[in-house]
């Protein structure tokens, strides 16, 4: 709770600091004297309820949609041996984390991967793939529940979430500002807004939005190596590198649906262009990260 108090109080500076900073250099004045009649403060604060509403409603949301999306079966009763060892060593790892005993639990998927999710630290869900499983030694295994466990540890689901509510306000606030500018400007709408408002907001907004993907993908990227770096110590470093090798050894890595991507062990591979929407580092750089 106290992060996000935090980062929406820091948030809410910045929305405060941009509209000082409008006033300060006259971009209002300015606006007004060629007959863009725009609230920049009211839109800011519109377009921070917007963006942060969708991202905390899919946060409050995200173990739930995991159950239903990735058809999760939780481990209430371990009915086997499996099941028993999964619950004991994501105890263990949690208690040494210091945070509550998170939700256990399986998907089907022949692809070996995991993830953690949920909105708070004590009450999370952590799950692993049967592919995974059948794939993986034990050691292997427990080195990924670590690195999942390292995720709720580290607040990542949260973080990740605000970040995302952060560029969403933004991406709304200039795309309006955008398609307000020209359709006054370019186009003289004097009153209620024309064609041109409508059309320049929502490709303003398409090219925006990749822009603030590759912010949020680029922090994606840097948080999976704090997490190897959690799950090294929580499960031993060799375990961790170890886990990493054995996903190297699958053919061809993929995400996980929608917006369970970003918190998989791992994801798809991409080189160039594709490499800035990754929401995984190759990972080549993850074990050697843990070597250093």
């Amino acid at each position: 709770m106290m992060r996000i108090m935090l980062f929406l109080a820091t948030n809410a500076a910045v929305l405060v600091l941009i509209s000082i900073v409008f006033r300060v250099l006259g971009i209002e004045s300015v606006l007004a004297e060629n007959g863009v009649d725009l609230n920049l403060t009211a839109l800011l604060v519109m377009s921070a309820v917007i963006g942060f509403s969708g991202s905390f409603i899919s946060l409050a949301m995200s173990k739930f949609m995991a159950k239903r999306g990735m058809g999760v079966h939780v481990i209430e009763e371990p009915s086997n041996a499996t099941e028993r060892w999964l619950v004991d060593t994501v105890r263990k790892q949690a208690e040494a984390a210091g945070i509550g005993m998170p939700e256990v639990g399986i998907f089907n998927s022949d692809q070996p991967n995991a993830f953690a999710t949920g909105m708070r630290r004590n009450d999370s869900l952590v799950a692993v793939s049967t592919g995974l499983l059948r794939s993986m030694k034990p050691n292997e295994v427990e080195a990924v529940l670590g690195h999942e466990v390292a995720h709720v540890a580290n607040g990542d689901m949260v973080t990740m979430g605000l970040l995302q509510g952060v560029v969403n306000t933004f991406v709304i606030f200039l795309s309006r500002v955008i398609g307000h500018v020209v359709d006054r400007v370019v186009f003289k709408v004097e009153r209620g807004y024309g064609p041109a408002y409508f059309i320049v907001t929502i490709v303003a907004q398409l090219l925006l939005s990749i822009l603030a993907s590759m912010i949020v993908m680029w922090f994606s990227r840097r948080r999976e190596f704090r997490a190897d770096e959690g799950g090294a110590s929580l499960a031993g470093r060799q375990n961790m590198a170890d886990a990493l090798r054995a996903l190297q050894r699958t053919s061809e890595p993929k995400d996980l649906p929608g917006e369970m991507a970003a918190f998989g062990i791992s994801g798809s591979i991409g080189q160039g262009f594709k490499r800035l929407f990754m929401s995984h580092p190759p990972l080549t750089e993850r074990i050697a990260a843990l070597s250093e």
